[in-house]
């Protein structure tokens, strides 16, 4: 074997290596329906960082796994409230009732841009660690906005 094989070998190998650990840390999501406009539309692309519930701020656009009977396998919504911040009653209905005073560890609120279109924590209350995918931190747009 040439040295130049090995060295396009080991470089091949290394770009395999790139790609894993960037699989691993990012994810590509294709936004599906309307409850995130005009923030986000149908068919935008987001990427998503792979990321724990203490990486999570407020105001942040998060992807979740969705809850059962959502018909659903993903949602992006917009964390309203991250552990530790006050329940957000008035907002959430699903929540007015709750006895917390602070959002517990290990639980988020979301919520939609787009409030009348959108399912989120209004209807299902806490969102948690283990349905949190990561969040966004990049938006591209299937076309030009008009």
């Amino acid at each position: 074997m040439t040295a130049l094989a090995l060295v396009l070998g080991a470089g091949l190998v290394a770009g395999a290596s790139v790609l894993t650990v960037l699989r691993r840390r990012f994810l590509a999501v294709t936004v599906s329906g309307l409850s995130m406009e005009p923030t986000l539309r149908h068919g935008d692309l987001v990427v998503v960082r792979r990321a724990g519930i203490g990486a999570v701020r407020a105001g942040r656009l998060a992807v979740i796994a969705a809850p059962p009977g959502t018909g659903r396998d993903l949602m992006v919504k917009r964390v309203l409230a991250v552990p530790g911040d006050p329940v957000p009653r008035d907002e959430i209905p699903a929540l007015a009732r709750t006895r917390d005073l602070v959002v517990p560890a290990g639980r988020l609120v979301v919520i939609g841009d787009n409030l009348p279109l959108s399912l989120d924590s209004r209807g299902f209350g806490y969102v948690h660690a283990q349905q949190l995918l990561g969040v966004v931190v990049r938006h591209l747009p299937r076309s030009p906005r008009r």
